[in-house]
């Protein structure tokens, strides 16, 4: 059992029982998803405050919105003490936002900087169509670097209407939420100037448990963007007290392929500590960059958005209905990085027989509809890019977590108009 598949396992004896989230680890075995009837409305809303104007929506208690972002003012709210240091403190809470369906699931992200010794909390509270409002529960505590602060998630936490598991925040189950507000805290250090705060969205959603009828090819078809292509199984045995290792680096190492189409990847100075002659050490140094001391595991979504964030200026963690979807950001020029989980024969062609939960990036589509992947679970560089039967693919993303996606693009690539719902 993956320690993402541990936190799950907890709520679900607590009975939250939603379709289960792949993990981001690029494990050889793992259980085929159990086969249930389809059902084909596949409920998904993104909501975004990343802008001046929306940010100005929201209730600012000791922190100042200007020019597009969230800092601490010069009045803060108040101060508190964290692992035997004094912050000054602010908070920022979002209006409410009704994604139009009873909502089950939500994964949030942000956009943020952390000079020096500062950090952010991102919380989450919802509501039902009667009005009962949930507790504020801790989505993440998070720094850009590790030299001050743990960045960590809490899961748990399942105290009135909704849990949290890793990086998703899960609703009792036949409930579902009519609204949420997100609230993020931050905390500046002596001397630092920041945190900085650009943007704050979440997606939620409410998903059948299968996917629906493999989706028509469509737009992307035939393109394939020119992304490079990184192997984590040439990083096995490095830094294990970062999540085990290489050989479970697929998250960050299909972020840093990302990040490295957009030439956005870390100078040499950011991994000097690295020892000469390492393949690709940005991957070790995205690894340390992604770690989740709470999860123990560099495969959190929202964390790998959040350090890709700070390379190219936009990330998000989104969910999306169906390959046509994920066609329309490669029309674009935007590779998506998508959470898949698969069992044996599931996926002809894979580097690896079975997993219960991998990263890879979808770069493209053949003229046929057909997915090319830039798969790191390849040994080597060369065996990284993959061409996937459209079907296959999709029954192995969309039931088991949801179509999840990581959105990473820079200001030369605008978002697909109408890509998907809320944006």
């Amino acid at each position: 059992m993956t320690r993402r598949q541990a936190a799950l396992a907890a709520l679900l004896a607590l009975a939250l029982a939603t379709p289960q989230a792949a993990t981001a680890t690029a494990t050889t075995a793992g259980a085929a998803p159990v086969s249930t009837p389809r059902v084909a409305t596949r409920h998904v809303d993104y909501h975004a405050w990343d802008t001046q104007a929306r940010l100005a929506d929201g209730r600012a208690t000791g922190v100042e919105v200007r020019r597009g972002a969230v800092t601490v003012a010069a009045e803060p709210a108040g101060h508190r003490k964290y692992d035997g240091r004094r912050y000054a403190t602010g908070r920022w809470v979002s209006p409410w936002h009704a994604p139009g369906f009873g909502y089950t699931e939500l994964v949030a992200s942000w956009q943020a900087r952390t000079p020096g010794d500062s950090f952010v909390e991102v919380a989450v509270r919802g509501r039902t169509a009667a009005g009962r409002v949930s507790s504020w529960d801790l989505l993440g505590r998070w720094a850009a670097g590790d030299r001050h602060v743990d960045r960590r998630t809490v899961s748990g936490q399942s105290d009135d209407l909704a849990g949290v598991a890793v990086d998703t925040w899960r609703v009792e189950p036949d409930r579902g939420l009519a609204g949420y507000q997100l609230r993020v805290t931050l905390l500046r250090g002596r001397g630092s100037t920041g945190p900085v705060v650009d943007g704050l969205g979440a997606v939620a959603s409410r998903l059948p448990a299968t996917a629906p009828g493999t989706s028509r090819p469509g737009p992307g078809s035939g393109t394939v963007l020119d992304v490079p292509r990184y192997s984590q199984m040439v990083h096995s045995g490095h830094y294990p007290r970062w999540g085990g290792g290489g050989q479970a680096w697929c998250s960050p190492t299909s972020t840093s392929m990302v990040l490295g189409y957009y030439d956005a990847l870390p100078p040499a100075k950011a991994w000097s500590w690295i020892p000469d002659g390492h393949t690709d050490p940005w991957v070790d140094f995205a690894a340390r960059a992604t770690y989740d001391h709470g999860y123990d595991g560099t495969g959190n979504w929202p964390f790998n958005t959040a350090y890709a964030a700070t390379r190219t200026g936009h990330a998000f963690v989104t969910r999306l209905r169906n390959l046509r979807e994920a066609g329309r950001f490669i029309e674009a020029g935007i590779p998506v990085v998508a959470s898949i989980s698969f069992g044996s024969g599931e996926l002809d062609g894979a580097p690896i027989s079975a997993s219960d939960g991998h990263l890879l990036v979808v770069v493209g589509f053949t003229r046929a509809g057909d997915v090319v992947v830039n798969d790191p679970a390849a040994q080597h560089r060369r065996g990284v890019r993959r061409t996937y039967d459209r079907a296959q693919f999709e029954d192995a993303w969309l039931p088991t977590s949801g179509g999840t996606a990581y959105i990473v693009r820079d200001d030369t690539h605008p978002l697909p108009t109408g890509a998907s719902p809320g944006w």
